[in-house]
């Protein structure tokens, strides 16, 4: 049993580490960039090290990416002295090399959640460490909600560790019930220098800073930018400018290729690596002194444009910014150059906002679906996933047949839940009609989950073909994968006809003005001029990505309008619109694929069916303002308030916005289609009515009214909407004789009189009638006198006849 040569900043702790797993099952271990969590607590728990007895099953150590979790592998491996595949065994997407002598098994977090569904009680697991939790990707949450299950329900030997370089999110320490370990870690002095940022030139400020780092020191540089994109630029900018070796690295590129920027140089050279945020925690670079960093990130956010999640870039939080700076001081004191303004990293987040929190959740749903629960909030989560996505992600299930409206699994969902894929993506490899169809279902999602595979513009036909035609390492392990989940089959559908059946609202046309395309979901996006298929007419959407104000085509295939016609036929249907301020009515028969109009012609009037679906879809869109009815939708619920606070009414009273949202369920039933009409107030104030019990509307119309009867006789209306409702106004002289204040609601509310002078202005209110008459009226009265003379101010107004007072043709007489 073989003893690691260089001795890490946590092997003095290994013993407290195994020993509190055994004991309480769980752990969160924070030990930062090379303190040796990932290389030596594996170790120790599978009984590898000196001293240390097994967990007694198989160590799962779970890694965010692909590379991250070959390189652990290979890591741990070569501190036996072995190769991958015989005591540590690597488990990605694309490569799996394991064997019955597994002790070890370094597997991304995806994998680690199909594992989880096809053995719910992990069967032959000791323990399962979730290494770079902090990254707090998607599958990660999932993938510790599921196994804190599985530890619950089935294995309560279960040991589960949380590795963490940082313990900045507190959700970490407060949803997951666990001791604490902390490891300081090595690290030396770091001088942090603030060169200021350039929005306009981002890339040639990138590249001019390591110019400048490169002339004022001797050390191997690591420089941190958002993407592959930016790595290609910045790399060219550097050409020919630096006696380096210039190194790019991030998750698409061969193991070949990605070694090349870890290991040591040949010869010694100077290294300048160009990394994504791979390089922040995940990995060990060898030899680098100083680091350059954008200060920014590409995170996935749910796409609002199209299917799935897209990456986005935004500024960096302040633990992705410490951990870079970091690096720099792994091996002796290290210099930082930051690209903005030092007073900019007191308004940097915490740190970086969990995936869950922004991302398409249909995949979650999917996987929560086959492991047979329905309520995701059972579980326990470091955040809990937003219920907002939640119920989108089971919407867009429902659309893709994965699920019933019931929210049951389909036999079609179960198959989607078994491929290691987006639902959309699972989607079309499922529906696919036969064998080759299935086949170049599979590429296609290959190419969709892998940007760069077969290049990067946004033909997709051209992807597939250079992809067909790639011989590497890399390709052709995805080609294999492909196979396993399509067969041996060769594709031979068209791309085009596929993903229009499939995802008919991707059909897209371009519009009559510049590069944009309208696409039959209603959302629209561009290419740029010089793409060959922007000369194409239709194209079917597979990728749209960007923000949603300026969306971008990024993958898409050209089609016929014929095709589309056959795959989906147009639907003719009868439109008419209304204008609330002429009362008129106008109508149009189009031809349309889903938002695309390809034809219409005008209509002398709208049917009564189209011109019911008018007005109540400007009412939905614009509220009831629109159609003169706010006031009597408004009083309705300040009616339907009082009743709920009198009577106990159990039913939440809505909100206005919430019947505008649902006005075709509650009001289009009491609409005639016969001859349409606006429907008046009573027939409004009739269709909320409905919304209540039987016997709860005689309650209401009884006890909650619209009027009240005078002792004149006359029915006076009830103002609801006043701050002092209910209120009543009336002329003085159509109380008199009244001695009890007037009252509803069983006598539990009084109606708040307001009295109106003989010229029709408020005089005086009161909501206690004996007591008005005795004080309030005396000066009133005295003061009306003087000023109305001819009209009836008794002394003794609760024993007075009431009348409606003097008309003006009495006053002239």
């Amino acid at each position: 049993m073989p003893t690691p040569a260089s001795p890490l900043p946590i092997e003095p702790l290994l013993g407290e580490i195994v020993e509190t797993l055994r004991s309480t099952r769980r752990l969160i271990l924070s030990a930062p960039p090379g303190a040796g969590k990932t290389s030596r607590v594996p170790l120790a728990l599978a009984g590898l090290l000196r001293g240390y007895r097994s967990v007694g099953g198989r160590v799962l150590v779970l890694q965010p990416r692909r590379i991250a979790a070959r390189l652990a592998a290979e890591r741990l491996a070569s501190t036996l002295g072995e190769k991958v595949g015989r005591t540590i065994g690597l488990s990605t997407r694309i490569d799996r090399r394991v064997s019955d002598a597994t002790k070890i098994e370094v597997i991304t977090d995806g994998v680690f959640v199909r594992r989880a569904l096809a053995s719910p009680d992990l069967d032959g697991i000791g323990a399962v460490l979730f290494d770079e939790v902090h990254e707090r990707s998607l599958n990660m949450d999932l993938g510790l909600a599921l196994a804190v299950e599985v530890q619950s329900v089935f294995r309560d030997d279960l040991q589960i560790g949380l590795m963490s370089a940082t313990l900045n999110s507190d959700s970490i320490q407060k949803n997951f019930d666990a001791p604490v370990i902390v490891s300081k870690g090595r690290q030396f002095p770091i001088d942090t220098r603030y060169l200021g940022r350039d929005r306009d030139r981002p890339i040639e400020h990138m590249a001019a800073a390591i110019l400048r780092a490169a002339n004022e020191t001797d050390g191997s540089i690591l420089a941190f930018l958002p993407g592959a994109g930016e790595i290609r630029r910045t790399a060219q900018h550097l050409d020919g400018h630096l006696d380096a070796v210039i190194a790019p690295l991030y998750g698409a590129l061969s193991p070949a290729e990605q070694d090349r920027a870890i290991r040591p140089a040949k010869d010694k050279r100077r290294k300048i690596v160009l990394a994504t945020d791979i390089a922040e925690s995940s990995l060990t670079i060898e030899g680098i002194e100083i680091v350059v960093d954008l200060g920014l990130v590409r995170r996935p956010r749910q796409n609002p444009n199209g299917f799935g999640t897209s990456l986005v870039t935004e500024r960096a939080s302040l633990a992705n910014v410490d951990q870079r700076r970091g690096r720099a001081g792994r091996t002796g004191p290290g210099i930082c150059y930051r690209l903005w303004d030092e007073a900019e990293t007191l308004g940097l987040t915490r740190s970086p906002t969990p995936e869950i929190e922004g991302s398409d959740l249909s995949g979650l749903c999917l996987t929560l679906a086959a492991w047979g629960e329905r309520d995701p909030y059972r579980l326990n989560w470091l955040d809990p996933p937003p219920k907002g996505r939640i119920k989108a992600g089971i919407a867009r299930l429902i659309s893709l047949g994965a699920l019933t409206h019931d929210g049951d699994l389909t036999p079609k969902g179960k198959s989607m839940a078994d491929l290691p894929l987006p639902p959309h993506l699972a989607a079309l490899i499922v529906n696919a009609d036969n064998d080759a169809e299935r086949a170049l279902a599979a590429e296609i999602s290959i190419l969709l989950g892998e940007p760069s595979l077969g290049g990067s513009g946004p033909d997709l036909v051209e992807r597939l073909n250079r992809f067909r035609s790639d011989t590497s390492q890399r390709a052709k392990q995805f080609k294999r994968q492909a196979q396993r989940w399509s067969g041996t089959a060769k594709p031979a559908a068209s791309p085009a006809r596929l993903l229009a059946k499939s995802w008919p609202n991707m059909i897209a046309r371009r519009r009559p003005s510049g590069n944009s395309w309208l696409l039959a979901s209603g959302s629209a996006g561009a290419l740029s001029d010089e793409e060959t298929i922007a000369k194409s007419e239709w194209l079917v959407v597979a990728d749209l990505s960007g923000a949603a104000k300026a969306p971008r085509i990024a993958q898409a295939v050209t089609i016929s309008e014929a095709d589309i016609r056959k795959l989906n036929p147009p639907v003719s249907e009868e439109i008419a619109t209304f204008d609330p301020a002429t009362s008129v009515f106008r109508a149009r028969r189009i031809e349309r694929i889903g938002s695309i109009i390809l034809s219409e012609t005008p209509l002398p009037k709208p049917s009564d069916e189209a011109a019911k679906c008018a007005w109540l879809g400007l009412v939905q869109s614009h509220g009831f303002d629109q159609v003169g009815l706010r006031e009597p939708v408004d009083t309705f619920l300040a009616r339907w308030v009082v009743f709920t606070e009198v009577f106990g009414h159990e039913a939440t009273v809505p909100t206005l916005q919430e019947l505008q949202d649902t006005v075709l369920e509650w009001l289009a039933p009491s609409l005639s289609t016969s001859g349409f009409k606006p429907p008046t107030v009573n027939v409004l104030s009739g269709a909320l009515l409905q919304r209540l019990s039987w016997s709860d509307q005689t309650i209401f119309n009884q006890h909650i009214p619209l009027t009240v009867t005078l002792p004149t006789g006359r029915r006076a209306r009830i103002d609801w909407l006043d701050d002092r409702a209910p209120l009543v106004e009336v002329k003085v002289q159509e109380i008199y004789g009244q001695k009890q204040h007037p009252r509803i609601a069983e006598g539990r509310v009084p109606i708040t009189l307001q009295f109106l002078s003989p010229g029709g202005k408020p005089v005086a209110t009161t909501q206690d009638l004996s007591k008005f008459w005795s004080g309030g009226y005396v000066d009133m009265a005295k003061d009306m006198r003087g000023r109305y003379p001819k009209h009836d101010w008794p002394q003794d107004p609760e024993n007075a006849q009431p009348h409606p007072g003097l008309t003006k043709a009495r006053l002239s007489k």
